[in-house]
């Protein structure tokens, strides 16, 4: 798994190579950022935690994300992110589908320092997941997608950022010590 997440390419790589959206993926990297306390506690962790992102980059899910994670592993020097496409790891996906069994991305995939996956996460907030299952389900699908960016909007990651944290903060407590 260590040559595959290694070769796999970061968040500015993958946006260099986009074929749907680059430059808004770019001008939402652009603007993303973490707190200093978001960083605190990824550095408070320990080791070394890699995040390995499936994703797509036509999915609006992940644009609105994952900048806001790569902004997180940039400043917390115990954490790194590289990205892989959903469509052409599709073995990575079904080892790690969404609850209700379906390729719902994105999905962040946890690595401790010997790359053993950790846990996941995807593909929403749970606040916003409980949204679309909630009121959503009332909307016409148009008025759910804006509602959607509103709320990724408003957000502006935290969500996100604070989900993970809580993820690495369960899997580092979890994981032994190596020598």
């Amino acid at each position: 798994m260590q040559d595959r997440y290694q070769s796999a390419p970061t968040l500015r790589e993958m946006i260099a190579g986009a074929q749907t959206n680059p430059a808004l993926w770019a001008s939402i990297r652009e603007r993303a950022t973490v707190s200093d306390d978001a960083v605190r506690r990824v550095e408070q962790l320990g080791g070394h935690w890699h995040l390995l992102v499936i994703s797509a980059d036509w999915c609006i899910d992940s644009m609105s994300l994952v900048p806001y994670l790569d902004a997180l592993a940039e400043r917390a020097g115990n954490l790194d992110l590289r990205i892989v496409d959903r469509d052409q790891n599709l073995d990575l996906m079904d080892a790690h589908l969404s609850p209700t069994g379906k390729r719902a991305i994105p999905v962040v995939v946890v690595y401790d320092e010997q790359f053993e996956d950790r846990g996941m996460w995807g593909s929403r907030p749970k606040a916003l997941q409980d949204f679309i299952d909630g009121e959503g389900k009332t909307l016409p699908k148009d008025e759910l997608m804006k509602a959607k960016r509103r709320w990724y909007s408003t957000d502006k990651g935290r969500s996100t950022v604070e989900e993970v944290i809580a993820l690495l903060e369960r899997v580092a407590a979890e994981t032994p010590a190596h020598s």
